[in-house]
C-alpha cells in the first residue's frame, strides 16, 4: 500500500490530454472577456440581489433611529423637579 493518492486504481480506456504549464496563457483575453462578462453578470443579478440589501438597510436604519428616540428621557416628566 505504498502508492500515492493518484495511483490507487488502474483506469483503462480513458485518454487524457495535458498542456504544459509553460505553454498556457493564464490571462489570455482577460480584458476582452472577463470584464464585460463580469459587468453582464452584475447587470443580470442586480435586481435579484439588491432589494433584500436595500430593505435590510432601511429596516436597520429605522430600528436604530427608533432605539435612539426611545432611549431619551421625556422632558415633561421632570418639569416640576427642583
Amino acid at each position: 500500500m505504498g502508492h500515492g493518492f493518484g495511483e490507487l486504481a488502474k483506469v483503462r480506456g480513458i485518454v487524457t490530454h495535458k498542456i504544459s504549464p509553460y505553454e498556457q496563457r493564464a490571462f489570455a483575453g482577460w480584458f476582452e472577456k472577463a470584464i464585460p462578462n463580469t459587468l453582464r453578470r452584475i447587470r443580470s443579478q442586480i435586481f435579484i440581489v439588491a432589494p433584500p440589501f436595500v430593505v435590510g438597510y432601511l429596516v436597520y436604519n429605522y430600528v436604530e433611529s427608533l432605539h435612539t428616540q426611545l432611549g431619551r428621557k421625556n422632558p415633561k416628566d421632570f418639569e416640576n423637579d427642583q
